[in-house]
């Protein structure tokens, strides 16, 4: 039989990811070599200057530490557009002042409620670090900018201004707002952040347009001479960036990573070829579907891209 042949994987002391991704190209196992078919991928869509490169991804991943990998791909220069949930902005916010903490996905949950903690999978947050801060926090910050004059925002102009006003290089909105990279939230609303900019309105004059949000989008596709998406999860994040891009031909360059099953037809768990069917995905794109936890890959991704 011709082809290339599998090799073994030889792991040695001192080895750098990149080198590691290297080997796992021809290592002809499983999800390792998707991986690192979605790491080629992401290096010449990084290289390529004359595409719009996109990333999406849900907001649990920000109550994790893989906010950090997430912060450094946009402050590395890696993206040029984000599209996520209000969640991230929730718990952005939350953990530039507060602390959450390991847990355990087997814990008694009504006993968690009783002390005040808030479960996400198996990191625990206290509400303390959640709900009431963030009502703290996003009171004073709307205040703020609505006496600075601001009366209407897109959300990608309002994750600029949490960005600059929360103002801590931990932060991942702050490093979008320095990169002047947009963060488009769809489902606004569908958070703590959401809640009180609902309650803020109520007594203010301050609108949030996503009417302008598209309009942004509409500019970047359609001026866009190629275009390019490192798709976490599904869900809204994940098929309004996918929605903009057929518009502009489909994705030429795309990377998805997930953990949700395709049999049941839902957008989380659809692979790169479906989205080819509708125009979303480019027929000749470079694409590849990587089944994997994202708290695992995305850390080896930003490794092997920054080549250390």
């Amino acid at each position: 039989m011709k082809g290339q042949a599998v090799k073994d994987l030889r792991v040695s002391s001192g080895m750098g990811i990149k080198e590691l991704m290297e080997q796992m190209r021809h290592c002809g196992g499983f999800n390792a070599r998707l991986l690192a078919r979605g790491w080629e991928i992401l290096r010449e869509m990084v290289s390529d200057k004359e595409c719009l490169r996109m990333f999406s991804f849900p907001a649990c991943l920000m109550a994790t530490g893989t906010r950090g990998v997430i912060r450094d791909f946009v402050k590395e220069g890696f993206f040029d557009l984000v599209l996520t949930t209000c969640g991230t902005l929730d718990h952005d916010l939350a953990r530039s002042y507060a602390k959450y903490y390991h847990g355990s996905f087997h814990a008694d949950d009504g006993e968690l409620r009783r002390r005040g903690i808030n479960r996400l999978g198996n990191v625990f947050v206290p509400h303390s670090s959640y709900g009431l801060l963030i009502e703290k926090k996003m009171q004073r910050f709307l205040e703020e900018i609505y006496r600075s004059g601001k009366r209407e925002l897109s959300t990608y102009e309002l994750c600029w201004e949490l960005g600059r006003w929360i103002g801590k290089e931990d932060s991942f909105l702050y490093w979008c707002y320095r990169r002047r990279v947009p963060v488009i939230v769809p489902g606004i609303t569908d958070g703590a952040v959401g809640y009180q900019l609902w309650s803020f309105c109520q007594d203010h004059r301050l609108r949030i347009d996503p009417m302008k949000d598209e309009s942004l989008l509409s500019e970047k596709i359609w001026s866009a001479r190629r275009t390019g998406a490192l798709v976490v999860g599904g869900g809204i994040s994940k098929h309004h960036l996918l929605w903009w891009a057929q518009f502009g031909g489909g994705l030429h360059y795309a990377v998805y990573l997930t953990t949700a099953q395709e049999y049941d037809g839902s957008l989380s768990g659809a692979r790169t070829h479906e989205a080819i069917s509708w125009g979303k995905i480019g027929r000749g794109a470079k694409h590849v579907t990587v089944e994997g936890d994202a708290t695992l890959c995305l850390p080896l991704l930003l490794g092997a891209l920054k080549g250390r």
